[in-house]
């Protein structure tokens, strides 16, 4: 693609990286096949395609967002499906990221979408703030029907849906400790505790740490790790994002300095992208930039760590796994094989269900803000997934447990959760009662 931006302008790093991005758009149109908003919708715009040639005309022209880049950009679920598709290389992530920063510092939003962005930052990132939101949310939970009826309450609807009825009581697991290996010692890494996932799904990372400990490797929960910045990050809130960034650098290079690690286990794969992301988000930052490339380095979702580990071959325990490969697993980290290996290992039959390529809606906050896209995405990945007949449905993220669980029946357990039940853990508090071994 040409470009036309001038001297000064590419004098911005910010800015010469977004032009080298846009020179390698040849026009192709790959990516409308796989985007989920194109397939949903229809609308050029509503493409990675059409988003660039919006992008390019903003940042070249140096003006402020408008309202139609904002509609479109918004619409983005950031599934990076495009970036596996394109044969050029077009890096999108860092393109997108940097329009909703420029749209972030140069648009003004109606007050309702901007109270209720800000709602989100302020809440998600907090596992204290989120945990009292959601045992609010019972309260207002009979109310939904009446914000869908106004537009811009559709989002406070959605978010009182999404809330869980019960919130499960907090884990000691999330409490910063040293879990010692319960065989000999093979290995030593940090866990990622995280912010919504710990007061949704505790059980996950409990599973995760029982399993790797019985593997013989130690695992550290250290003091003053906090959210990853995924959220802020792709409301285009800068600062936020990299004072999270360094926040979580420093506390894992001090443990690095304390007993080395040999990597950084991530169990929420949105979290996970972001995190081997700090490299690139702080590479101008003279003090951390090389720090963050070490951490980034050493970031694993847990089933790269685990597939290191040779994890023996089960019997077969008689049941079949829907597995859904998350986006930000599959396109943002290209993990693929490596969970529905270990899955067929630990003695599951294991399906991939149709369209295992588009986004099931959830993407962060995409599910609250853009609701009704975001609903004819679940509804036709649920479909996808019931047509495999399955016992359960594996996921590694958070975000598409809770967004497909809220529209089947079927139990959505988390990989690590079967793995460390296969593997001689406890049966994942997540599976329905008809499901017998």
């Amino acid at each position: 693609m040409q470009t036309n931006f001038t001297a000064e302008q590419l004098a911005d790093p910010h800015v010469a990286e977004a032009e080298s991005i846009l020179r390698k758009c040849v026009h192709c149109g790959f990516c409308t096949a796989t985007c989920p908003t194109y397939v949903t919708l229809g609308n050029e715009l509503d493409s990675p395609r059409g988003r660039i040639y919006l992008i390019k005309d903003m940042l070249e022209n140096g003006r402020p967002a408008d309202d139609q880049i904002v509609t479109h950009i918004d619409r983005c679920l950031s599934c990076l499906a495009c970036t596996t598709t394109c044969p050029s290389g077009v890096d999108y992530m860092h393109l997108v990221d940097h329009a909703r920063i420029h749209i972030e510092k140069t648009y003004r939003r109606p007050l309702m979408n901007r109270l209720t962005r800000n709602m989100l930052a302020m809440v998600l990132p907090y596992p204290g703030r989120f945990r009292l939101a959601l045992k609010l949310a019972a309260l207002g939970r009979p109310f939904a029907g009446l914000f869908d009826q106004v537009k811009a309450l559709k989002p406070m609807a959605a978010m009182l849906r999404l809330a869980p009825s019960k919130v499960p009581p907090a884990s000691d697991f999330a409490r910063p400790a040293t879990h010692v290996a319960a065989a000999a010692r093979r290995g030593r890494v940090a866990i990622l505790t995280g912010c919504a996932q710990p007061v949704l799904d505790p059980g996950i990372n409990e599973a995760a740490i029982s399993l790797l400990t019985r593997l013989g490797v130690e695992v550290v929960v250290p003091h003053g790790e906090g959210c990853c910045g995924a959220l802020v990050h792709h409301m285009g809130r800068e600062e936020q994002a990299l004072d999270s960034a360094r926040r979580n650098v420093d506390v894992w290079t001090r443990a690095i300095e304390e007993g080395g690690l040999d990597a950084i286990i991530v169990t929420t794969s949105g979290c996970g992208t972001t995190i081997k992301d700090y490299g690139h988000m702080l590479r101008l930052d003279p003090v951390y930039a090389e720090k963050a490339a070490r951490v980034s380095a050493l970031a694993k979702d847990v089933t790269e760590y685990l597939a290191t580990l040779d994890l023996p071959i089960s019997e077969s325990k008689g049941l079949t796994i829907a597995y859904h490969s998350a986006c930000s697993l599959q396109h943002g980290q290209k993990v693929t094989m490596a969970p529905k290996l270990l899955l067929k290992s630990a003695g599951f039959t294991v399906k991939d269900p149709p369209e295992g390529h588009l986004c099931c809606g959830s993407a962060g906050t995409y599910n609250i803000m853009q609701p009704e896209i975001s609903a004819r995405l679940r509804d036709r990945k649920v479909k996808n997934i019931e047509k495999t007949k399955p016992d359960l449905i594996a996921a590694g993220n958070i975000g598409c447990m809770t967004q497909i669980g809220s529209a089947t029946g079927i139990p959505v357990v988390h990989t690590v959760e079967l793995l460390d039940w296969a593997y001689g853990g406890s049966r994942p508090k997540g599976l329905d009662r008809a499901v017998q071994v």
